[in-house]
């Protein structure tokens, strides 16, 4: 059992990664706060998928090709900087729909659709694939245990998932939905704006 306790720093490392303010959590408040809680939640299990998804990769080393070849890491960094800059513009968008239009999103479509949402915002930034790969390269023993890249997988998604449903359950309450509704223009136009600035940012910084 005590063999397994490197997970323990990896899970901490991670949770702190997830906490910190970026595209992911611009897109789960943006959706508890305009849309629905369910919308947002689903969101969250995409974004932890995308978390299981890189500590996979990070796992069979896949980030060290990313790393070593930059032409590649370059071509990533550019398509996720325009995805980026595509979701600062829908959202900048959704100020001029009408919130009667967000009801019929609260369905088995919409469900699928802000997972998928989800999961393509948390792979869409090669820079996280660095980050697990560091964090796992600091961590993993020499001799790593047997299931440990299972449970790495199955700790990244929970941790992702916990702490985005944690921001959906707290943004999506009457209260923050009516100060949203009140101040909606200035806070898309904030969302929007960090949104692009992030994405032009990972496109541009090669």
């Amino acid at each position: 059992m005590y063999e397994y306790f490197f997970i323990l720093p990896i899970v901490l490392a991670l949770l702190l990664g997830s906490m910190s303010p970026g595209p992911s959590f611009l897109i789960v408040a943006q959706a508890a706060m305009s849309k629905s809680r369910a919308e947002a939640i689903a969101i969250s299990f995409g974004m932890g998928t995308g978390a299981a998804i890189f500590a996979l990769l990070a796992s069979i080393g896949l980030y060290v090709v990313i790393e070593n070849v930059p032409w590649l890491y370059a071509i990533l960094k550019i398509a996720g900087g325009l995805y980026l800059c595509y979701l600062a513009y829908k959202i900048w968008k959704s100020s001029k729909v009408a919130n009667e239009e967000h009801v019929e999103n609260n369905n088995t479509k919409g469900i699928v659709k802000s997972y998928l949402l989800g999961l393509v915002t948390q792979i869409s930034n090669p820079k996280t694939a660095i980050v697990f790969g560091g964090v796992f390269a600091a961590f993993l023993p020499a001799d790593v245990p047997a299931y440990s890249y299972v449970l790495l997988c199955i700790a990244s998604f929970l941790v992702d998932t916990c702490w985005y449903v944690l921001v959906s359950m707290v943004l999506s309450t009457q209260k923050a939905q009516g100060t949203y509704a009140k101040h909606k223009k200035k806070i898309i136009t904030l969302f929007s704006g960090f949104m692009g600035l992030m994405g032009l940012k990972l496109a541009t910084n090669i």
